[in-house]
């Protein structure tokens, strides 16, 4: 099959439309018109349902796309660890994280990385979802949980808790529960129950609540709920590394946490050389190593 067929029909069902992948590809609309008359004759097949408003893949069509897209992530994997280069780290690097950590604990500190590495360039995808990274969604993940996808180098970070927070403005105003019980006293903020999150988070609300909680404010991430515990709303439920990294938050009830949650690092096998993702690691572990030296991380 003419893998230059197969570039242009993936850069039309990317765009929808025959103009705008002809400007990607510096092609013009009848040249690319040609290619795809081409390939749909070739696999005597159609591939795109034309209307006015520009195109639409059939069935046959989705099959292929599937198939060219794969092998894009792939070319571009090979690409990258093409570009690597000996001694300079450069260059895109996709990280992703939960919007928690990411946003809470590795953004704050990329600084410090740009200054080491001033040509590399960071996306930072933030979600709950888990990527899939032999796929190549993402580079390098830090995940609440050791990956179970195969083909995965992966490290184990740290462990951490959940924990109780507030502020000081707060406990002056409503004053600071003395056990687990006056906490029935207090405005709860957490991740609803629904919301993707690590069940020893979950269960740790689900044993509050038990207390006659009147008031909960719920928050489908724990950045919003830093940021509403920060603005002195209530008694929050957040990572324990918070305790280091934010003056504001004053630990509720220490001896209220939930159980280990264990973080990793990982991505795939076939990136173990590159140069982008082994400084992203090491820069981590050393802020990591960093922050238990400093007493802000407790494992």
């Amino acid at each position: 099959m003419d893998w230059d067929k197969l570039r242009i029909f993936h850069a039309v069902a990317d765009a929808g439309s025959l103009t705008a992948a002809g400007d990607t590809l510096h092609l013009s609309q009848s040249a690319v018109s040609r290619q795809i008359r081409g390939l749909e004759e070739q696999l005597n097949t159609t591939l795109f349902h034309r209307h006015a408003r520009g195109l639409i893949l059939t069935e046959q069509g989705e099959l292929l796309f599937d198939a060219t897209r794969a092998m894009t992530k792939r070319l571009d994997a090979a690409s990258a660890r093409i570009r690597d280069s000996e001694e300079e780290v450069f260059g895109e690097l996709r990280v992703t994280s939960t919007v928690g950590f990411g946003m809470l604990w590795l953004a704050p500190r990329l600084s410090r990385l740009y200054d080491r590495y001033p040509d590399l360039n960071l996306d930072l995808i933030l979600e709950e979802r888990v990527l899939d990274l032999p796929m190549r969604e993402a580079d390098v993940a830090i995940r609440m949980k050791e990956p179970a996808q195969a083909d995965l180098v992966r490290k184990k970070l740290l462990s951490i808790r959940m924990a109780l927070f507030a502020t000081r403005e707060y406990l002056d105003r409503h004053g600071a529960p003395e056990d687990e019980r006056q906490i029935g006293q207090h405005r709860l903020i957490c991740q609803h129950p629904n919301a993707i999150q690590v069940a020893a988070g979950a269960q740790l609300v689900q044993g509050l609540m038990t207390h006659g909680v009147p008031n909960v404010l719920w928050v489908n991430n724990y950045f919003g709920v830093g940021q509403a515990v920060v603005n002195h709303l209530g008694i929050g439920i957040l990572p324990n590394y918070m305790a280091g990294d934010d003056p504001r938050l004053i630990r509720v009830l220490p001896e209220v946490e939930s159980g280990e949650v264990p973080v990793f690092l990982a991505y795939p096998e076939e990136l173990r050389s590159s140069k982008r993702v082994g400084a992203f690691r090491d820069f981590v572990t050393e802020e990591i190593t960093a922050a238990r030296r400093a007493g802000a991380l407790d494992g």
